[in-house]
């Protein structure tokens, strides 16, 4: 079947019509520059997140962005910060589940509401726990600790880089299911845990994957086990705990969220941004290379991954009776 030249004519520009005001919209750059809030001090990991996207993110908006970190209070003095911007100024918070998950479940007041003052954006990378012990315990697999901690249970410490962490919360987990008695030991930071480990002042510890994966390299520790659904891609030797023999899958991530002071708009315009970012070659190698692995998610599954998210955490958190 075919058509006059003039019908065609009429379609195509009807739809060129129709298609410049989203070219328009696409090629409109952020109306002032973006800043990124990271509740944590230069050099870790979250702010070695926020900087990857950060350096990607700056061209495709057409603005500067500027990543400022605002450590203090576990991330929560970060998440105060950016809930009170005025809506004349373009903000982002980099969150993890410590500061979106945990801390509104176990203080009174952290000074914000996850759900009412922030909007999810996008997540961009998810991180396993691992599960390692000091080079001198003698156990190699998650089997023979639990045994080792049964014939020993006034020596079952375990690390982690901070009470009230996911590596906390997970290690309740773990016991809980291996029906064992632990006791944890909260430290300041992963790099002392590390150095406890090394030392054989703890027999083991939780703590996230990329921390312990050079540790595991040298033969200083030995990690038994990794908590996500499939064997890590950077430690394929290495069981997950479900092939180990516990029914456990967890894992953490870094988000954007945006104060709910900023137009539906403008979250959108941002959104689409970093998931442009996040498909990158470049920007997931960097992901890669330090050991996390990168996530392309768009605003709805970014808000459904939270949903079920803290749906598995918070009777974890509550049932502990942790309190800061």
């Amino acid at each position: 079947m075919t058509f006059p030249f003039s019908r065609i004519a009429a379609a195509l520009a009807t739809a060129a019509a129709l298609l410049l005001p989203a070219f328009a919209a696409q090629a409109q750059p952020l109306d002032g520059p973006l800043r990124i809030v990271v509740g944590y001090a230069p050099g870790g990991a979250t702010d070695r997140v926020a900087r990857i996207v950060a350096d990607k993110l700056g061209p495709r908006l057409g603005v500067p962005v500027i990543v400022e970190n605002k450590p203090g209070a576990g991330g929560r003095l970060a998440a105060q910060q950016a809930k009170a911007t005025p809506a004349n100024q373009n903000v982002l918070m980099i969150g993890n589940p410590a500061v979106m998950t945990v801390a509104p479940l176990v203080y009174t007041d952290v000074g914000y509401d996850p759900n009412q003052d922030f909007v999810p954006v996008s997540v961009v990378n998810d991180y396993d726990f691992a599960l390692a012990v000091g080079a001198a315990v003698p156990v190699k697999s998650l089997a023979t600790l639990i045994a080792w901690i049964r014939a020993n249970p006034e020596k079952a410490n375990y690390g982690v880089p901070a009470t009230g962490s996911l590596p906390h919360f997970f290690g309740l987990m773990v016991g809980e299911k291996a029906q064992v008695t632990t006791q944890v030991v909260g430290y300041k930071g992963s790099a002392p845990v590390l150095t406890d480990l090394i030392g054989g002042q703890i027999p083991f510890a939780f703590d996230t994957l990329d921390v312990d994966i050079p540790q595991h390299e040298a033969g200083k520790i030995r990690i038994l086990a990794v908590s996500g659904a499939q064997r890590s891609a950077f430690l394929p030797e290495v069981p997950t705990f479900k092939e180990a023999g516990l029914d456990l899958v967890a894992t953490g991530w870094n988000a954007f969220f945006a104060p709910r002071s900023m137009t539906p708009a403008k979250v959108a315009q941002i959104a689409k941004a970093i998931h442009e970012v996040m498909q990158d070659p470049e920007t997931q190698r960097r992901f890669t290379d330090s050991k996390m692995t990168p996530v392309v998610s768009t605003q709805a599954e970014t808000a459904a991954m939270l949903k079920k998210f803290n749906a598995q955490w918070a009777p974890v958190v509550k049932k502990s009776g942790y309190q800061p």
